[in-house]
């Protein structure tokens, strides 16, 4: 698969929250329409629409890893698996940002910018690529 991390951030600089820009460049690759998963992560953006919670562009990535992993209703067989993933995104993300906690990323009460938003689109995307869809090369 040829990177898709520009994709990401340029759908960040159109409007896309950090969630949508990221989950929106792979959805083709877990079986989504780009409209559907627009409206699907919508609410993650702002660290869940008020920076208190993770990263937008995290939460889009690991919404990324349930579609692709998920078997679906019904079949809880591929919860740890799906909660190993997870894991993975969200530890790889901290170690290059120090955080995923969107507010803390952004410096809101220590007025140290950690990481842009579109520096968080990027990584998040470049981890998409390397934990979800390595395989798909």
């Amino acid at each position: 698969m040829e990177s898709r991390v520009e994709k990401a951030v340029e759908k960040h600089r159109q409007g896309y929250n950090c969630a949508q820009a990221v989950a929106c460049t792979y959805c083709d690759l877990v079986g989504v329409d780009e409209s559907t998963m627009f409206k699907m992560v919508e609410g993650f953006g702002a660290g869940m629409g008020g920076m208190q919670s993770t990263c937008g562009a995290v939460s889009g990535v690991i919404a990324l890893a349930g579609m692709k992993n998920s078997k679906g209703c019904g079949d809880t067989s591929t919860k740890g698996k799906t909660y190993k993933l997870s894991k993975e995104i969200a530890k790889e993300f901290s170690e290059i940002n120090q955080s995923t906690v969107c507010k803390v990323l952004k410096g809101v009460e220590t007025k140290k910018l950690l990481r842009s938003c579109d520096g968080c689109v990027e990584d998040a995307a470049r981890i998409a690529e390397k934990v979800l869809f390595q395989e798909e090369e």
